[in-house]
């Protein structure tokens, strides 16, 4: 009896130290990732829908903005991770949990860079359904959520180690649009702070609406960040469903994707002011009201935009340099249900997260017409929804 005890504890012992050199051996391997770093080297996130078969919350690759070839660095464990904003100081991550009612959040994370790892923080309820998109101010002391479902943004205060406090306010918008089935109620679909930080702008996809709030710039302790009573609307062309937009580098104009209509509006934009001046179709085909993502080159030349459900793919657009308007350059077809992009700071590299084939894929651009060539590199996750670069 006794020699079984004594060979039950030494094996004990020995499966103990296996499973504690196989954990040492898996962070030894991120680290040499991450020391054999070049200046070319960036993190990318990828935010994901979760599942008990699938992917398991938000997932960090080293990618090489030469190359483009990538590596698996670590998970961070979280439950529809499905937008993500990283701090401008790159020290801490924020991720939304897109969720129902009671159950949606907004978790904080630090970024590990040294060993290329999230440490989740904490997490506060949005107060409101599915939120699908999240911004944080330049000085790292507000974060924001856009709700879908609640029709509504909810603001946090960033503590000094990074946590959220609990949501308040909680903005709340009522309203609806000409499609009856999309569009029966507010429905907030993204949120961004304007380059300059005076602004806060929002989209509505149910009611046709952006909106715009003065942003206070010196946030104390209760102080939410934004004026409610400076509320100001401009109404999108009826049916357009504002999804998500982009702000030229000049600062001279405005870019908004319509997720029902399929359209890209183009504003003139000068001191927070939006003046349209151009309607040009993004999606091939009529009626697939899948619109998703947009994004102009950090050159400013070239301007895409993500479809889904019908012909999925990236339209592709050359911007006027003296007007800001946009010509059809191209479209490059993705894999399924090219939900979210990015493209490197260096403009050489357009990645896609096509949901529905568990993929990101990774096009090379070209410098002089916009078009993208699939390199054939693709990341392999389940689901992948959601795409961000930080400096490595």
């Amino acid at each position: 009896m006794k020699k079984k005890i004594i060979f039950a504890l030494i094996f004990a012992v020995f499966l103990a130290a296996c499973t504690n050199k196989t954990k040492k051996e898996d962070v030894n391997t991120n680290n040499k990732i991450i020391e054999s770093a070049t200046p070319s080297d960036m993190f990318l996130l990828v935010g994901t829908y979760t599942s008990k078969e699938g992917s398991k919350g938000i997932y960090l690759y080293k990618f090489d903005t030469e190359t483009g070839e990538s590596d698996s660095l670590s998970l961070a464990k979280a439950e529809n991770p499905s937008y993500l904003v990283v701090s401008s100081d790159e020290k801490f991550v924020y991720a939304v949990g897109e969720n129902g009612e009671g159950n949606s959040t907004a978790n904080a994370f630090a970024f590990d860079k040294k060993n290329g790892v999230l440490q989740f923080l904490n997490s506060s309820n949005t107060e409101s359904p599915g939120p699908c998109y999240i911004e944080i101010d330049k000085a790292g002391k507000s974060v924001l959520t856009a709700n879908y479902g609640g029709g509504s943004i909810s603001l946090f205060q960033v503590k000094d180690n990074g946590t959220l406090s609990p949501a308040n306010p909680v903005i709340r918008f009522e309203g609806s649009g000409p499609d009856t089935v999309r569009q029966k109620s507010s429905h907030l679909h993204s949120i961004r702070f304007s380059p300059d930080q005076r602004f806060l702008f929002a989209t509505d996809l149910g009611t046709d609406k952006i909106y715009r709030y003065n942003a206070i710039g010196s946030v104390f302790e209760g102080q939410p960040a934004l004026s409610q009573a400076s509320l100001k609307e401009f109404s999108a062309p009826a049916g357009t469903g504002p999804r998500h937009f982009d702000f030229h580098p000049s600062g001279k104009y405005f870019y908004l994707l319509g997720e029902l209509s399929g359209d890209v509006i183009v504003y003139d934009y000068d001191e927070g002011d939006l003046k349209e001046k151009q309607v040009i179709a993004t999606d091939s085909v009529e009626g697939s009201r899948g619109s998703a993502d947009i994004h102009i080159s950090p050159n400013g030349k070239f301007l895409y935009a993500s479809n889904r459900l019908k012909a999925d793919g990236i339209a592709i657009f050359s911007i006027n340099p003296d007007d800001g308007t946009l010509t059809k350059a191209g479209y490059q077809p993705t894999g399924r249900h090219p939900r979210n992009f990015v493209i490197t700071p260096n403009g050489k590299w357009l990645l896609v997260a096509s949901r529905d084939d568990n993929k990101i894929q990774v096009f090379i651009i070209d410098n002089e017409t916009g078009l993208l060539t699939d390199t054939g590199q693709d990341i392999h996750v389940s689901q992948p929804v959601c795409l961000k670069l930080a400096a490595m």
